[in-house]
This record gives structure tokens, sequence and C-alpha cells, in this order.
């Protein structure tokens, strides 16, 4: 049986959607360190539309970043179904990786967001606050399975409360993209 088309969110406001949002759950990337808390990412809109984008977790007491750009997947519609684009590693920025990220659902005041692709592989809950109230994100939970995603494989993001500020000591090496190939 194939797979229904998923519902996207139509005519997001792109500059209503720049700022921080922190992860709450995720079905991660395999370039996502699997240890990782306090995961969040910065979305700031550039003057020929695109969006920088800084995604940052701590894993093993360090900070580790990636940077990237996203666009309209198809600049002409109003479907919030984004490419974005990484270079790995990190460390070595020679290897682009473009990933599919789509809005499949977001509140009317843009205080948390469903963000998934797709192969229906990978998926995000994502909030303004470090936390989110479990009724809100139950109701994301079921918009998910509505889109045919295995929620048993979300897992919840510790984030402390306050969030680290500035950036803290970083993984220059690049460990985290290493062991993330591996699997770990």
């Amino acid at each position: 049986m194939a797979k229904k088309e998923m519902e996207v969110v139509k005519g997001l406001d792109l500059e209503k959607y720049m700022g921080r949002w922190y992860e709450i759950a995720s079905i991660p990337s395999r370039n996502q360190p699997k240890n990782g808390v306090n995961t969040r990412a910065t979305y700031t809109l550039k003057e020929d539309g695109t969006v920088n984008v800084v995604n940052e977790t701590w894993s093993d007491g360090k900070r580790s970043s990636i940077e990237g750009v996203a666009y309209k997947a198809e600049p002409s519609s109003q479907e919030a179904k984004f490419k974005v684009k990484f270079y790995l590693p990190p460390f070595l920025p020679i290897i682009p990786v473009v990933g599919n990220y789509w809005v499949l659902y977001i509140d009317q005041d843009y205080q948390y967001v469903l963000v998934g692709e797709p192969s229906r592989k990978n998926l995000w809950i994502l909030s303004r606050n470090t936390h989110l109230n479990e009724e809100i994100y139950n109701q994301l939970l079921e918009k998910a399975k509505e889109e045919g995603y295995d929620v048993s494989k979300l897992h919840k993001t510790p984030q402390n409360d306050p969030p680290p500020e500035g950036e803290g000591p970083k993984d220059t090496k690049g460990i985290w993209w290493i062991k993330s190939i591996l699997g770990k």
C-alpha cells in the first residue's frame, strides 16, 4: 500500500519563523550526535530570501555545531518545503549534503512546529521554549502518526533550563561527526 501524500503547511511566514528553536524531540538524522543535549537551531533570513541555519548541540560537555543554508524546494510553491544544504565534515567543509525540511504543522503564534521529510525517516518537534506542554506534545505526536511516522522511534531531547548561553567549549575536531558515521 502506497503512503499518502504528506500534508505540508502552506503560506509559512518566513520572517515570523526566524530565530531560535529548541529541539524537544526527534527521530534524528544520522549526522546528529546520538547523545546530544540542549540541541537547538537558529534561523536567520538573508537578503536573497535564503535562510542561514546554525544547528548546535552539546555532547560530552562540548558544543558541536554545523552551519548551512535553507531554500525553497520549489520557489513558486506556497508549500513550506525546503532544502537544507550543509557541508561535511564541519571541520573541513568539502562535501555538500542536501536534505529535506518540510514544515508539517505550526501553531498560529509560531511557538512550536513539527518538521519532517518525505522518507519519514527523520522528524523534529521544535519549540521556542526549552520545554513543551505535554498536551501539545501529544497533539504533535498524533499529527506525526497521521503523516505516517513511527513515533516509537522519537526520543525526547534533554534541555537545561535555562539553556546554555554562548558557545561553550567547542568540538573543533568534529569527533561527533565521525561517531555519527559509525552509528554512535
